[in-house]
């Protein structure tokens, strides 16, 4: 244990001690144990009741019908949040019921599901109704935030839902999940035991606060209090824990581990654009592009900034739609697009398994990143990595994912001049025959790729 860790957990103690001496003094003070217990007797209730043969069971009546409530919210929560934000009808139609849910009063909820339900079960529906809305807009919002960019990246490498969710989707919504359920685990078990107040089913906590009340035991009713908080803050940390747990779970899970499903060399195919018009939704960027490149053939573009090479490229990669004229882009693709698109939190050999690497063993994809990154940053999650060596991870996905082309969009330009070189020489060295295409600054990396030298105009 650090310094740091035992100097936090001395003004633990040093605080619990101040408000213990606080509630010691004030239970003299008053010097009734009816109004108010003391500390001393606090400790003795407690005691006697976890010690009584009647403590599990009703601990057990209540976590199972607390828990429970929690839980089927946090399911369908989750659940139909993916849903709400899949489809807009979904989400209209459950817009009135997550608002009724967030403003009725629990009071209220409670008294109503007491006449419908009765009291044995109206713990875990109350807490069902006031985790629910907040677990679902959480899901909502997450989902929301999720990186589009990513997404496409993975789509584009035939990536499957399934494995998109795992890698990125389920890790990017988790800390809107886990700051929720922070709140929402306590405030379950607030809304859990005031329902069993106002129900009083036999055998619940709820049911032994209220008789404590009743029979004016006030050491008893604190004694009680203390076991909720406790069991509430235990529920509340472990649950967190498990939630959090299934970011790396996922992350692992969505890896292949290589060697398992290989697959086939794909036949090269071209690219071939006949008068057509570019752009982003109704904004056309360059019209009249006439363009063809064989099966197997190399070009790179290398036409000026702002002319539309990165539109050219996410157009043949089917990101963006035509929006007049023809084109005929390949169907399997790798792609280095211009900006860094990476899963930060696996490594580098992670981030090339996981767009599939053709049968490619662990040991095969570090051997391949070993030819242009040093072996100590191989297992380093890639957000601790430099630019070039990101961009460099990057190439290396592109050429060991099995594909009929492979299109580059400025790959080399955080790379200096020698790395630069042995970039390219790696792209030319791997290309196996596939088609080529290239929008890159460097006019001297039509030669370094043996490709010819193409333009949009």
């Amino acid at each position: 244990m650090g310094e740091t860790q035992v100097k936090q957990n001395l003004k633990r103690l040093a605080a619990g001690a101040h408000w213990r001496g606080g509630w010691q003094a004030a239970s003299l003070i008053f010097g009734s144990d009816i109004f108010l217990s003391s500390p001393l007797d606090t400790c003795r209730s407690l005691v006697r009741i976890a010690l009584s043969e009647r403590f599990l069971p009703i601990l057990w009546f209540s976590f199972s019908r607390i828990a429970g409530g929690f839980l089927a919210a946090f399911v369908l929560g989750v659940s139909l949040g993916f849903l709400a934000h899949r489809s807009d009808l979904v989400r209209e139609l459950l817009a009135p019921v997550v608002l009724a849910f967030k403003s009725i009063p629990v009071a209220c909820i409670v008294v109503l599901l007491l006449i419908w339900i009765g009291s044995r079960e109206v713990s875990g529906f109350s807490v069902f109704l006031m985790a629910f809305p907040a677990l679902y807009l959480a899901t909502v919002e997450g989902l929301g935030q999720v990186d589009r960019k990513l997404d496409d990246m993975l789509s584009v490498f035939g990536v499957g839902r399934l494995r998109r969710l795992l890698a990125h989707t389920w890790p990017s919504v988790l800390p809107y999940l886990v700051a929720t359920s922070r709140n929402a685990c306590g405030m379950a078990w607030k809304a859990g035991v005031a329902a069993e107040l106002i129900g009083t089913p036999m055998g619940s906590m709820g049911e032994r606060i209220y008789q404590s009340k009743i029979l004016l035991e006030t050491a008893d009713l604190f004694a009680w209090t203390v076991i909720v908080v406790a069991v509430s803050y235990a529920c509340e940390k472990g649950f967190l824990w498990l939630l959090q747990e299934t970011g790396p779970l996922t992350l692992r899970l969505s890896v292949p581990r290589g060697g398992e499903h290989v697959v086939a060399s794909q036949k090269p195919e071209g690219v071939l654009l006949k008068d057509a018009s570019l752009g982003y939704g109704n904004t056309v960027v360059i019209e009249g592009v006439n363009l063809a490149l064989g099966p197997g053939e190399r070009g790179v573009l290398t036409d000026a900034s702002g002319v539309g090479k990165t539109t050219f490229l996410h157009t043949v990669a089917n990101l963006l739609p035509v929006l007049a004229g023809c084109v005929q882009a390949p169907r399997c693709l790798s792609v280095v697009f211009q900006e860094s698109r990476l899963i930060e939190l696996l490594s580098a050999v992670d981030n090339v398994l996981l767009v599939g690497s053709g049968g490619n063993t662990r040991e095969d994809v570090r051997t391949l990143l070993l030819e242009l990154l040093p072996a100590e940053v191989l297992d380093r999650p890639v957000s601790e990595l430099s630019g070039g060596q990101r961009r460099r991870v990057e190439i290396v996905r592109a050429m060991a994912h099995p594909s009929s082309a492979v299109l580059l969009d400025e790959p080399f330009s955080s790379l200096d001049e020698a790395m630069h070189e042995a970039a390219a020489q790696f792209v030319a060295g791997y290309l196996a025959g596939r088609t080529l295409l290239v929008a890159s600054h460097a006019p001297e990396d039509a030669a370094l790729l043996d490709a010819q030298q193409l333009s949009l105009k």
